[in-house]
């Protein structure tokens, strides 16, 4: 009973915070199974990041059927990211890096009460205005800030591609978001793959349940976040990471 609460809670606020700001379900599930199930971290990171793959891409086809998906400029950026998130992690190898180990945590809170106060409100034509050579040259130089960081402090993905999409590309916030959980797609599947194979298979059924209940919050939440105004996505979007950013601040605590 306990496994199936904590597989429910952790996977549907994983999906939802997915499928609505391209939240990578690490900073959900992985804090919840190492806590309440005593899980190795490093099983629960890999666990977490297969469970992202597949609320990532079903929240990516929800978001490009509604034409919310900007899959050239999100293949370069992504590819920039993988490489860099190599280069970051290589690097953080030789550096000592205490600090920094929050840093999902908080970046999911300050992000979620930078919605409510400041929202995004870029329409599609703002996103027009900018020439095709711009929009490459930004991604990839994103691109790499994005990866080297996520390399260096290992997470914090989901989070910086909105901020940087929305704040520095200039996205719309549906656009950005849809780009957002496409390019974590690859990325998670990435990682899950690199976990698996260097450390081994997880538990199945905890692995299964977390895919199950990542996937049904991912569907509903990206359906909904398609179906609204910018103005209530961007209130419900900053209280749904407000309160998951608030709910891992306690998990550290109780940690």
């Amino acid at each position: 009973m306990v496994t199936l609460i904590t597989c429910l809670i952790g996977g549907l606020g994983a999906g939802i915070g997915t499928g609505l700001a391209g939240l990578s379900a690490a900073a959900v599930i992985s804090p919840m199974l190492i806590t309440f199930l005593g899980m190795p971290a490093y099983q629960a990171v890999g666990i977490a990041l297969a469970s992202d793959v597949l609320a990532s891409a079903v929240s990516a086809y929800t978001y490009g059927k509604n034409k919310n998906l900007d899959i050239k400029n999100g293949m370069i950026m992504m590819i920039t990211v993988l490489i860099f998130t190599m280069v970051g992690s290589y690097i953080s190898s030789l550096v000592p890096n205490k600090m920094m180990g929050n840093f999902s945590v908080y970046m999911t809170l300050l992000v979620g009460i930078k919605f409510i106060i400041k929202p995004v409100m870029t329409t599609k034509d703002d996103m027009e205005e900018k020439s095709e050579k711009t929009k490459i040259i930004q991604s990839i130089l994103c691109g790499i800030m994005i990866g080297f960081i996520c390399g260096f402090i290992g997470a914090g993905g989901g989070m910086m591609l909105l901020l940087i999409l929305t704040s520095v590309l200039g996205y719309e916030l549906k656009t950005a978001v849809g780009t957002s959980v496409f390019i974590m797609a690859f990325t998670a599947f990435t990682g899950a793959m690199s976990h698996f194979v260097i450390g081994g298979m997880p538990d199945f059924k905890i692995l299964i349940l977390c895919m199950i209940f990542t996937f049904v919050g991912a569907q509903v939440s990206a359906k909904f976040a398609n179906k609204s105004s910018e103005e209530v996505l961007n209130r419900v979007l900053g209280i749904v990471l407000c309160a998951i950013g608030t709910l891992m601040v306690v998990m550290n605590m109780i940690a």
